[in-house]
């Protein structure tokens, strides 16, 4: 059981943030520098509590506490702004824990997963987002597909520091179940612990083991 998820708030104390604590404009997680990078954290707080249609320039200039003409400064259009932040996204997100670390412990592992996945849930919703706005809107579907194909690699990296067999389609499959159990996490649908029990299941049926 990954003990971290139901008993405090993060990896130290021990719970998952929340979406409103971790969009709450009193705490402001993401806003950890000023002027561009303040733009792409007001970016995906801006989308992840309002949805796509209320990203505007406006909202976003106000999220960040900044001129909104610094967004045409620096992105020039929306779209180029969301392209931005979508990256900034991913890196930020697989940035936050270090699976290499935990390459000796594979229940270690798993809890590290997870906190990449979830310590910060507005860049999860924020990509979610976009996902389903690139079904609508083919100009992003190459940007979609990079995000996926680096938490796919990121997956099979660690998997592979392990010494786990693995291939391409595996892999993939394996950061798919990961990806629809965040979903489900997000929107309310399990709650933090059966999102664990499900992972540490999913742990035990790759690895053929069983699961009491």
């Amino acid at each position: 059981m990954l003990s971290y998820v139901s008993t405090g708030e993060g990896p130290e104390s021990g719970r998952l943030p929340t979406l409103e604590r971790m969009t709450d404009p009193g705490r402001r997680p993401l806003n950890h520098g000023d002027g561009k990078e303040a733009l792409l954290g007001a970016t995906v707080r801006v989308v992840a509590t309002k949805g796509m249609r209320g990203m505007t320039f406006r909202a976003v200039a106000d999220d960040a506490g900044v001129n909104n003409t610094l967004i045409a400064h620096h992105f020039g259009t929306r779209d180029r702004l969301l392209a931005a932040a979508l990256e900034w996204s991913m890196e930020r997100s697989i940035g936050l824990a270090n699976l290499g670390e935990y390459a000796s412990d594979a229940e270690a592992f798993r809890s590290a997963l997870i906190e990449n996945v979830l310590s910060e849930p507005a860049l999860q919703v924020f990509q979610f987002e976009m996902v389903l706005e690139s079904s609508r809107r083919p100009d992003l579907q190459p940007a979609v597909r990079k995000l996926y194909q680096r938490y796919v690699s990121e997956l099979a990296q660690g998997r592979s520091l392990l010494g786990m067999s693995s291939s391409e389609g595996l892999d993939r499959a394996m950061f798919a179940a990961l990806d629809g159990l965040v979903l489900q996490y997000l929107s309310h649908a399990i709650s933090a612990e059966e999102l664990a029990e499900a992972v540490d299941a999913l742990g035990a049926a790759v690895t053929g083991g069983t699961q009491g």
